[in-house]
């Protein structure tokens, strides 16, 4: 009787190991209900603290002098921004992890130092928004609030302010300065793909300062104190990104020559 020989099941993919198509489309299922799960337990979790996320929020307005005053003008309003404050939280949490698994997801193509890049650019984009609605939090909001409170002129207005309408002036700078702070983010990828470099972006210094003021007066009160707070770290940010565009762009040359380097090679 001949012994019969056992053979190793054979992997799903094609013959080189690499995966097929079904085998890609299962896989980003998998990764967006990953990040789908994740959203709804932190919006979830995020109802319970929800009263004291706007706590640490509205404390800004209280610390006013004159302090603001919240109303709630629909019955409502107080439940639907727990619920706006918790989706926040969910899309805080899930924003970073959603692009994790997009970084995983097309690690596998990428060349090892794209993949490195990648993975740079991810870490530095979230720390750089981070970092900006901190600056948001602890410098700018509390002067514009303080201001807008204060204005002298029309003492017999009484002002009170609806919680919606506060939460959504704050979200907003928020945002705002967390997207000003990915100047320098948006500064190496252009430099990286060979767009910006530092040459053409010392020469439009003087045009990027007004435009910086342009911009900080249009989302900031109207006194040059407050504009010059916004202004100030944005010259700060388009001065770092000079440096960050000779690095990366001398890099881009590089690669370039390198590229040319094999091409000759291979003519040859």
């Amino acid at each position: 009787m001949g012994t019969s020989v056992k053979t190793k099941p054979k992997k799903k993919g094609e013959p080189d190991g690499s995966m097929t198509l079904g085998g890609h489309l299962k896989e980003l299922r998998n990764r967006v209900m990953v990040c789908a799960a994740v959203f709804f337990v932190v919006v979830a979790v995020s109802l319970t603290y929800a009263s004291d996320l706007i706590d640490q929020v509205t404390a800004l307005g209280l610390a006013c002098d004159p302090p603001y005053t919240f109303i709630a003008i629909a019955p409502s309003e107080r439940l639907l921004q727990y619920f706006k404050i918790a989706i926040i939280a969910g899309a805080v949490v899930t924003v970073p992890l959603a692009l994790y698994q997009a970084w995983a997801f097309a690690k596998p193509g990428l060349k090892k130092s794209e993949s490195l890049f990648f993975g740079l650019t991810l870490i530095m984009g979230l720390g750089l928004f981070c970092v900006g609605v901190v600056f948001a939090y602890k410098i700018s909001l509390p002067f514009m609030l303080n201001f807008l409170n204060s204005l002298e002129g029309t003492e017999y207005v009484v002002t009170s302010y609806t919680l919606a309408e506060y939460m959504n002036f704050v979200t907003l700078i928020f945002l705002i300065f967390g997207v000003v702070f990915e100047i320098p983010l948006v500064t190496v990828i252009l430099s990286r793909l060979g767009i910006a470099n530092p040459t053409i972006m010392r020469k439009g210094r003087g045009i990027a300062i007004v435009l910086i003021f342009v911009v900080a007066a249009i989302i900031t009160p109207p006194d040059i104190f407050s504009q010059a707070m916004v202004a100030v770290p944005m010259i700060l940010l388009y001065e770092v990104s000079i440096v960050l565009s000779g690095i990366f762009y001398r890099k881009h040359q590089s690669a370039e020559d390198d590229d040319d380097e094999d091409d000759e090679s291979n003519e040859d």
